[in-house]
């Protein structure tokens, strides 16, 4: 059996359950919001954050990512809005726009993140792949409604579109007789899933400050759309010959990129606060050296003193006994001497000149 040389388009976009009428369109969506749950749950566990707190933002931030989506694609595509009364809510016909989508998803998730005390800028490195997961599942949505295609194509991978949808999809007239084209949803899934597992190794690999992540997010996203622009011939609002995405594609690379330079270039504050830390506890330390130091002087002084005083109390209680020793064996008092007898040699004089006078 010889194998079509494209990609065939499917013969179906829905499928019913009784009453019930369910698009591949949106349960691709609900697909890659589940798997864009799981993903940030275990990545925000990874950096210490409580994974309750991401169903409490998935609960907000869902619903405001399809109304954003719808609106942003009712504005841009305002001719592709089915000529119905809830046309400009029919999200499984004609479908979302990213962009607008995240915008307002950001807005009412950092409100619910900082209700929550939570750390935002690394919530925002947590989501960032997991929002491409969920992107690359919701292209297998497009494939299903035959829509998000590009320039034709002899590729063995063009697809397939029909006439019908060649037509309602508002292509040029030039293009309408071509059968295969360019898989612009194809191209958007294998960058969306090689982009976040880029994203995931750099935040192994790779010292990146929050939140450099989202940052790259929003710089690669927005840069490969530059690309898919160029291919895709669906309706769009042009200005100066360019799709109106192309303008917004390439403003949000340059954002991109600049807000991840600016993140990186910011000083981190977890050394400075190591460095305050290692600070106060060397001054601690300095404080109880000089407090012991001083104790221990303190303590050497009163030593010193108490040996002071004993030597002090010793050479006192010397002098006080030569003082008595000396009194002692000092001449007598005037008293003493007067009633003293004469000394022998006195007398023996006295007694010499006598002898001398009776000679004579």
């Amino acid at each position: 059996m010889a194998l079509p040389a494209y990609i065939p388009s499917p013969s179906i976009n829905s499928f019913s359950i009784g009453p019930l009428v369910i698009h591949f369109y949106a349960l691709m969506y609900l697909v890659g919001i589940a798997a864009a749950v799981i993903i940030t749950r275990r990545r925000w566990r990874a950096v210490g954050g409580d994974p309750d707190l991401v169903g409490d933002v998935a609960l907000w931030s869902v619903p405001a990512g399809i109304i954003g989506g719808r609106i942003y694609f009712d504005i841009t595509t305002p001719m592709d809005i089915p000529h119905v009364w809830y046309g400009v809510f029919a999200v499984w016909d004609g479908g979302l726009g990213i962009w607008g989508g995240v915008a307002l998803a950001s807005v009412v998730g950092i409100w619910r993140l900082r209700k929550h005390g939570a750390n935002v800028a690394q919530f925002m490195d947590a989501v960032a792949p997991a929002l491409l997961v969920a992107q690359g599942i919701g292209r297998i949505g497009n494939y299903f409604n035959k829509e998000l295609f590009g320039l034709p194509t002899s590729l063995p991978w063009g697809l397939e579109i029909p006439y019908q949808y060649r037509v309602s999809g508002g292509i040029p007239g030039r293009y309408l007789n071509s059968a295969t084209f360019q898989p612009t949803f194809l191209y958007e899934l294998i960058f969306d899933f090689a982009w976040a597992a880029a994203l995931v190794w750099l935040g192994h690999h790779r010292k990146i400050k929050p939140p450099g992540l989202f940052a790259l997010y929003v710089f690669g996203y927005s840069a490969y759309r530059i690309f898919e622009e160029w291919l895709r011939i669906d309706s769009s609002v042009h200005i100066f010959g360019l799709r109106l995405n192309m303008y917004i594609a390439t403003a949000l690379a340059i954002i991109g990129a600049i807000w991840f330079y600016r993140s990186q270039r910011r000083p981190d504050p977890a050394p400075v606060a190591a460095e305050a830390a290692a600070d106060d506890a060397a001054t601690s330390e300095a404080a109880e050296a000089v407090a012991a130091g001083a104790v221990a002087a303190g303590t050497a002084g009163a030593e010193a003193a108490g040996a002071r005083a004993a030597a002090g109390a010793e050479a006192a209680g010397a002098e006080a006994a030569g003082a008595q020793t000396a009194a002692g064996a000092g001449p007598p008092s005037d008293a003493q001497a007067s009633d003293d007898p004469e000394p022998s040699g006195n007398s023996e004089s006295r007694e010499s000149q006598d002898s001398e006078q009776a000679t004579s």
